[in-house]
């Protein structure tokens, strides 16, 4: 595998994963379409262990227990860490190449904005997805 790598708008901070990701979703919840700035979160899920991140990175918890992580620079969102679950999604904006990113299901539809259409055939949970 090529692995993902990318990282912030100025280039002071830069990631890269080697192993192949969790899952690939997109979120609409609230809490990320306020932390990115957009409609939604397209997101690519690693382990912790599986990811390097080198710069000066800033966090701010969105959650008690959800770190969103920037780059401390030019304000960058690169990804969101929950370190109980041992989990970071990194977010597809700040990848070299986005369109390795592949979708494998969209959630928190019930927060998605009326004007965004869902129609590439995914499966839609208006919550949190069933677990894996």
């Amino acid at each position: 595998m090529a692995g993902y790598q990318g990282g912030c708008l100025c280039g002071a901070v830069r990631y890269r994963a080697e192993a192949a990701p969790i899952n690939e979703r997109v979120c609409h919840c609230g809490l990320c379409q306020k932390a990115i700035g957009a409609a939604f979160n397209a997101r690519v899920l690693f382990r912790i262990d599986d990811v390097t991140v080198d710069g000066p990175v800033a966090t701010v918890n969105s959650s008690p227990d959800l770190k969103r992580g920037f780059c401390a620079a030019c304000g960058t969102t690169m990804f969101s860490r929950r370190d109980s679950a041992g989990i970071i999604g990194i977010t597809t904006g700040s990848l070299d190449d986005p369109s390795v990113f592949k979708p494998e299901m969209h959630i928190w539809t019930a927060s998605k904005q009326p004007w965004v259409r869902l129609d590439d055939g995914l499966p839609q949970y208006e919550g949190a997805p069933p677990p894996a």
